[in-house]
């Protein structure tokens, strides 16, 4: 399957995450259902769509009349709503045994050339599809947070997903102006995750070093790798800046690098309730309103970004 076969998406949970998608979905030119099992969500979710929608046309970011985009999703809590679909991305609960109930209830009602996928990030694809009655049509499909703004994402093969599905949802996140990449093997944290609690237990060992603080760990990380990062990768470092460098380089610091398995740093700032900005308070304190202002820079900033190597 292509992504032009593509007729009847659903996007299943309406959180954050599934109703994000299914507004890019509708952006994109698909008339996109957004299921979820309890109204009120539902009734949430058509309301940020809406707004969302207005903000983006405000910024000139929309190229026709937002109430016509919006009027392309569909919510509804019946699972008659899967019947007939050939496309599901499923956001719901971060549950194995949900999951697998929910797609045993759904994958005998969609079409049988249906792709059905998890947004999982944390869970097995393999696992997952146990609920699934056609495992070798069924892949994950990680969308990183914010989906409307963050480029990759991550499409696994579990042990029996084909290469001919993991493709044509490759061809779908292309569509949908995103930069897929497919993960071969079903390993824990796929590859963004893998790489990023790299650099996180390091940036940790570091604090608890007394080496730097929170402040010039992030900006070293920005200023520095961050920077470099968003257009090179890691092995395109390696080959500009000469393997033999990396290989010399790598021998005396690999040995000194944290490999601790548990942070105590994190478990801490948990236990005391500074979870982030959500709480006012994590590494850095957030005063009323600056949690929000927050968010609102990362996004213009990520969108910045965004515009600047989308066509590369």
């Amino acid at each position: 399957m292509t992504q032009p076969d593509i007729r009847r998406p659903v996007v299943a949970g309406a959180g954050t995450m599934g109703t994000t998608l299914a507004r890019i979905f509708a952006q994109h030119g698909f008339a996109v259902t957004l299921w979820n099992r309890r109204t009120p969500s539902l009734e949430r979710a058509q309301t940020r769509i809406a707004g969302d929608l207005d903000r983006l046309a405000a910024q000139g970011l929309l190229t026709e009349d937002p109430a016509a985009i919006a009027r392309r999703v569909t919510y509804t809590t019946d699972y008659a709503a899967f019947d007939g679909a050939d496309f599901v991305v499923e956001n719901i609960a971060e549950d194995l045994a949900v999951k697998q109930a929910f797609f045993r209830a759904i994958s005998p009602r969609v079409a049988p050339e249906a792709l059905l996928t998890t947004n999982t990030s944390g869970l097995r694809v393999t696992d997952v599809a146990q609920g699934v009655e056609d495992p070798t049509r069924f892949c994950g499909m990680h969308w990183w947070n914010p989906p409307d703004l963050m480029p990759l994402v991550e499409i696994t093969r579990g042990d029996q997903t084909s290469q001919a599905a993991a493709q044509a949802v490759h061809a779908l996140a292309l569509a949908l102006g995103k930069k897929p990449v497919i993960v071969q093997k079903d390993i824990l944290g796929i590859l963004g995750n893998r790489l990023q609690y790299a650099v996180m237990r390091e940036a940790l060992h570091i604090l608890a070093t007394g080496a730097a603080g929170p402040e010039e760990i992030d900006a070293a990380m920005k200023y520095g790798p961050g920077f470099r990062y968003a257009v090179l990768g890691p092995f395109e470092t390696a080959d500009l800046g000469g393997v033999d460098i990396f290989q010399a380089v790598s021998d005396y610091l690999f040995p000194d690098l944290n490999n601790d398995q548990r942070s105590q740093a994190l478990h801490d700032l948990v236990d005391q309730g500074r979870l982030g900005v959500k709480a006012g308070d994590g590494f850095y304190r957030y005063a009323p309103g600056q949690g929000e202002a927050a968010r609102q820079r990362r996004d213009a900033l990520f969108q910045q970004l965004w515009d600047l190597l989308k066509d590369q």
